[in-house]
């Protein structure tokens, strides 16, 4: 079986050519009309959701609220945890304990244990370092 080459047509656009240079004009849109037109009427709306809300309507003031006001985000309190000084296994395995026993939230011990685990590549790094140029020093290697 062979595979045909389709023949262009004379008339075709060629690669990075465009068909309409001008292309259809900014603003009109059925959509951007419509946003004209409400941009027009913006003041009007927003005085009559406010009278509405302030009337008692929970929807309008509701609708309101949500679109002026940012929402609130819980928050949890910083807590102190006495890491020990030992090794990094230590530390993690006490994060994990501080949050077994609730004295840390468990958002709070992943927080920490990521921490501890980028501070235990960093340590990493350095030591590769360190045994990197020693060997280079002990090769002369440059």
């Amino acid at each position: 079986m062979t595979t045909q080459k389709r023949k262009t047509p004379p008339h075709a656009w060629k690669p990075g050519e465009s068909g309409n240079p001008k292309g259809k004009p900014p603003g009109s849109g059925e959509l951007q009309k419509l946003r004209a037109a409400l941009g027009k009427r913006l003041p009007d709306i927003l005085q009559a959701m406010t009278a509405r809300a302030l009337e008692g309507d929970p929807v309008a003031a509701r609708l309101i609220l949500e679109r002026t006001l940012p929402a609130l985000k819980p928050t949890e309190l910083p807590q102190i945890v006495k890491l020990p000084d030992g090794t990094l296994t230590e530390q993690g395995r006490a994060v994990l304990a501080a949050v077994a026993t609730g004295e840390l939230a468990p958002s709070q011990g992943v927080t920490l244990l990521g921490a501890v685990g980028a501070l235990a590549r960093i340590v990493e790094i350095d030591e590769l370092e360190a045994r990197i140029s020693l060997l280079e020093n002990r090769y002369a290697i440059k």
